[in-house]
């Protein structure tokens, strides 16, 4: 197995940032630094990250209802709260993208790197479902430029579905995952969001899950997040 493939495997982060990892020369094997995360390693290996020995754990996925001023970020050096530090479990969790500080709703936690980085990536168009309360009421025209994409200082949005849900509220679908891209679009039709919610990853809702609250899924609820992101285990 790669040794990116391996350490994300292992929960210390996901293939990609696993790779920069490695760039660092912060990982060896066998008491070697390798900054080649395509060097292939063995369960027999003695691979360490920051000396620290690595080791496969149980894969485990979790949801969150994440709160306003919690950060998604494994851990946070300042004086706000980490979104890990919602969950109740001693795997070593990493967000599945991220939210906003201010922003709130569904945000998946993991120690899967394949899995992660499976449902954020671009090319596989997991779908995510926002609820955005606007500083004004949006326009028809308004609208219709938010379904069709618009332009942005990182290039022109993709197609999204979009549904109004009150005077200033609307549900908007994304399938990619810029920085802020919500709150961008928003201002890009000359509006501001002022409450932003999510509320679907993929197949997986809120539910009943109160604010402030996490579960661990369900092997089920795992597969059906496999299924939407194209990817069963075996695969590269």
């Amino acid at each position: 197995m790669r040794l990116a493939k391996f350490l994300a495997h292992a929960g210390v982060a996901s293939r990609r940032r696993a790779e920069a990892i490695v760039a660092k020369g912060v990982v060896t094997v066998d008491g070697l630094v390798v900054t080649d995360p395509a060097r292939d390693v063995g369960e027999g290996d003695d691979v360490r990250v920051n000396g620290s020995p690595v080791g496969a754990e149980a894969r485990e996925v979790w949801v969150v209802n994440k709160p306003a001023g919690v950060v998604s970020t494994a851990r946070e050096p300042g004086e706000r709260p980490a979104v890990v530090s919602l969950v109740d479990s001693p795997a070593r969790l990493y967000p599945v993208g991220r939210l906003d500080v201010d922003s709130t709703g569904l945000l998946l936690l993991t120690n899967d790197g394949e899995l992660a980085n499976r449902l954020t990536h671009p090319r596989y168009e997991v779908p995510k479902a926002y609820r955005a309360r606007l500083r004004r009421p949006p326009s028809d025209r308004d609208l219709e430029l938010l379904r069709r994409g618009v332009e942005l200082e990182d290039g022109p949005t993709a197609p999204a579905e979009l549904t109004r849900l009150g005077e200033r509220e609307v549900e908007i679908v994304l399938r990619e995952g810029r920085n802020r891209q919500v709150r961008r679009m928003a201002e890009a039709i000359g509006n501001e969001v002022t409450s932003l919610r999510r509320v679907r990853f993929g197949p997986l809702g809120l539910g009943g899950l109160a604010e402030g609250a996490a579960r661990r899924l369900s092997a089920a609820e795992v597969e059906q997040l496999r299924d939407a992101s194209g990817w069963s285990p075996g695969a590269s």
